[in-house]
């Protein structure tokens, strides 16, 4: 009960939620405009763009986070321009998780959001640009506004999947405390350590915290949400 009440146990969730909000806010700016182009361009090769956005879809977490492991590291493309610009590599650091969260969890805010801008209604839009609106007025004004339900499908299904997040984590952030280790790498190393007593009490919050998720979008964000959980 003690350890429960320390600051140490909580860390972990605190870490988790901070994971998954600054992931949602950077998944929305990438989500949106990506989103956009997917629905209203008319690339040849779209098809293989959107494959690749769903690749973590199918892809088993251990593969994407060798790879990112490898593209992290200070040797890595992307770990070496990091450590040139702040420091330090991306691998084995919270900003790693962040960046790793973001591609990861990129179809689970790409998706929804292409459903609703093909739903918007193209009359609306075309009127917006009669009426003299850019693209951007007419996004912020018009587009935007009609598929409120998609977005905070995107943004639920993201905050939440990061929450969940477990294999990725572990192959690009290891376990240090205060930096890396998130709510499920806490219970994984209580099970490793059997101490499943601990192990319940992490796991029974993030059932809770889970349970929470899907409430709210079952009760609190109408059809459409719960349409796109289903699609």
């Amino acid at each position: 009960m003690n350890e429960i009440l320390s600051p140490a146990f909580w860390e972990p969730f605190g870490l988790t939620l901070e994971l998954a909000l600054i992931t949602t806010i950077f998944l929305y700016l990438v989500g949106i405009p990506l989103a956009y182009y997917l629905a209203f361009s008319k690339i040849r090769f779209k098809a293989i763009l959107e494959a690749v956005i769903a690749m973590p879809l199918v892809l088993p977490p251990s593969v994407l986070g060798f790879y990112f492991l490898l593209m992290f590291s200070q040797n890595g493309f992307l770990g070496a321009i990091w450590k040139e610009l702040f420091g330090h590599q991306l691998a084995f650091h919270f900003d790693g998780l962040v960046v790793g969260s973001i591609i990861f969890s990129l179809p689970f805010m790409v998706h929804p959001l292409l459903s609703g801008f093909k739903s918007v209604d193209r009359f609306s839009i075309e009127a917006a640009h009669t009426m003299g609106k850019s693209q951007i007025q007419t996004l912020f004004r018009v587009v935007l506004p009609a598929m409120k339900s998609s977005l905070a499908t995107g943004g639920v299904i993201s905050f939440a999947h990061t929450v969940g997040e477990f294999g990725v984590v572990l192959m690009i952030g290891g376990n240090i405390n205060g930096q890396t280790k998130v709510a499920s790498i806490a219970i994984y190393n209580e099970v490793e350590a059997l101490n499943y007593t601990m192990a319940h009490s992490y796991s029974l919050i993030l059932f809770a915290f889970s349970f929470a998720i899907l409430w709210l979008v079952y009760t609190k964000l109408g059809n459409e949400v719960k349409a796109s959980f289903h699609a």
